[in-house]
């Protein structure tokens, strides 16, 4: 209706979820890079949450496109299911089949048969160098028996791994459920979990943007200030984002305006999310007047279209029966040291014992104090107060980050972690990731903990230091030169082992495509300006002394 009146390919708009529209904010990496980062992890649950709307299936897509080659992929999105309709859903899946018993040839087959089965398959996936991963989505609507169906599901491990990778996506209340006592043990068993927000306001405009440019547009017909208005009344949730600006350009057509003004845009707010603003009368305006245009038709349609739920999954059918009886392995306990790869799994019948409550982590009550700590590893005896300001005049810099354990595994630094206990928060001095675990300290007097006991109580943020030259700006962009500059420039000369650009040489678009070629390597975003993260990886591959993750932190001389 509106795109040839805006000079449109298609309505950039869409609710639908075409790829050629993908846009991944920070947030939306930062999730993505916790699922990625739970599947090298070694199996167990990882948890993705976020409201309505906020881009989880997004965000599933690209994980899905990225799963490494050697991983098989179980996907289930409508988890309204019984345990043993889960389990046959599963089966269906990965392709697996039933043994079942001639004596039983002609009944339904028991949660133990599917169970066998899943098990044996497993065993022989990981006999090949094979991982499964099994995907949940809208997994708030799992009932408490099908969760502890899958807890008892990832009891299957080797002396390395466990044998299933289990991702659950769903809303903020799929948090809630797993902090009912009576999945305790499951959450004990989550290795990374990320909740994702909605965008900022410059992420927001910099979302209609992008949808707009896909979609032909030469320029914006939204201005600025009407951006802030649909950040400010869609609070930044992409899917609410789409329906506003499609109805803004539907009204701005209608009134034959160019640009969308900040009152359609209020039009358009009490027309898609009418218990928010206006009422019936005023929503039904613009379709009203289009309808003497266009026969109404079409609106109608898109209105049903819109509103029209997914229709809900069919079972699949019976699955083939093999011949014999498929043994299962014993199963390995959830805290068992890990030891060397290719240890034999016996084939008695599967036991499963009950996993003890989690570690309750050492903490600083305060943050303050685990600063000072954390600056202890870097050799500086900060005050109470301000560490951060005083590190600062010491050369070094705080960087406070949401990325969770994955990012701290690929900064490779100590950091200090906040730690929720229900409502009370505490910190503790992140000093150590390797096979054993997880190494917090306080005051000197150190814990390790598996990464399910942590997560059960990390939620991804921490602050953490780094060796910062003297007057490095915190971001340096294209067209900054000077000391910081020439700085940056002999770092990646270093890394690619080219020879420096003279003094004082602007970041131009050579030295651009260098910064860029050198955080895509890294697994950093690699947009072009270097932040604290760059200038991190930079110190590390430099040979700057700074205490590390994946080695004993140690005070500095």
């Amino acid at each position: 209706m509106y795109t040839q009146f805006f000079k449109l390919k298609q309505s950039p708009f869409s609710i639908a979820p075409d790829p050629r529209y993908l846009f991944m904010s920070e947030r939306h990496r930062e999730a993505l890079a916790h699922l990625l980062y739970g599947v090298k992890g070694g199996g167990g649950f990882v948890l993705l949450t976020g409201e309505i709307g906020a881009g989880k299936t997004t965000v599933c897509r690209c994980f899905i496109e990225q799963i490494p080659a050697n991983c098989k992929l179980a996907y289930i999105f409508n988890p309204k299911l019984t345990v043993e309709e889960l389990l046959l859903s599963i089966c269906d899946e990965l392709r697996i089949e039933l043994a079942i018993d001639a004596a039983r040839a002609g009944a339904a087959p028991s949660a133990k048969t599917y169970v066998d089965a899943i098990n044996g398959y497993l065993l022989r996936s990981h006999a090949q160098g094979q991982n499964n991963v099994l995907v949940i989505d809208e997994a708030q609507n799992l009932s408490a028996g099908v969760l502890e169906q899958l807890r008892l599901l990832t009891n299957l491990e080797t002396n390395e791994r466990k044998l299933l990778q289990i991702v659950l996506i769903g809303q903020p209340e799929l948090r809630t459920m797993l902090a009912r006592p009576e999945l305790e043990q499951l959450a004990q068993r989550v290795i990374a979990r990320y909740h994702l927000g909605s965008l900022s306001a410059p992420e927001t405009h910099a979302y209609v943007l992008h949808r707009l440019a896909v979609a032909g547009a030469a320029g914006s017909p939204f201005p600025r200030r009407v951006l802030a208005l649909v950040h400010q009344l869609t609070a930044g949730v992409p899917r609410r984002i789409n329906l506003l600006c499609d109805r803004a350009l539907l009204g701005a057509y209608v009134e034959n305006e160019a640009e969308v003004t900040r009152a359609i845009v209020h039009k358009a707010a009490a027309e898609v999310f009418p218990k928010q603003r206006g009422g019936p009368a005023r929503a039904r305006a613009w379709p009203t007047m289009l309808a003497g245009l266009l026969a109404g038709a079409a609106i109608s349609g898109a209105a049903a279209w819109q509103m029209r739920a997914p229709a809900p999954a069919v079972a699949g059918k019976a699955l083939a029966r093999a011949p014999g009886k498929t043994a299962t392995p014993t199963v390995a306990s959830l805290a068992g040291t890990p030891a060397a790869a290719g240890a034999a799994l016996s084939t008695a019948p599967a036991i499963s014992s009950p996993a003890a409550p989690p570690a309750q982590p050492l903490a600083h009550p305060s943050r303050d104090q685990a600063l000072r700590e954390l600056g202890a590893l870097w050799g500086q005896a900060l005050p109470a107060g301000a560490p951060c300001e005083a590190a600062g005049a010491l050369g070094l810099r705080c960087h406070q980050g949401h990325g969770g354990l994955y990012e701290l595994n690929l900064l490779d630094r100590p950091a200090v972690l906040t730690l929720h206990e229900g409502q009370a928060i505490a910190y503790a001095v992140l000093v150590g990731m390797d096979e054993r675990g997880i190494t917090l300290s306080v005051g000197g007097k150190r814990q390790v903990l598996d990464a399910g006991a942590l997560a059960a109580r990390f939620d991804g943020e921490y602050l953490t230091m780094w060796r910062a030259p003297t007057q490095l700006r915190e971001q340096i962009k294209v067209g900054d030169h000077g000391a910081d500059v020439d700085w940056l420039a002999a770092q990646l000369a270093q890394a690619n082992g080219q020879a420096a650009p003279r003094a004082d040489t602007p970041l131009g678009p050579a030295m651009q495509a260098l910064l860029r070629q050198f955080q895509s390597r890294q697994n950093l975003k690699a947009d072009g300006l270097a932040g604290p993260r760059t200038f991190m990886r930079l110190n590390q591959l430099g040979g700057v002394a700074e205490p590390r993750l994946r080695a004993p932190a140690r005070t500095e001389k």
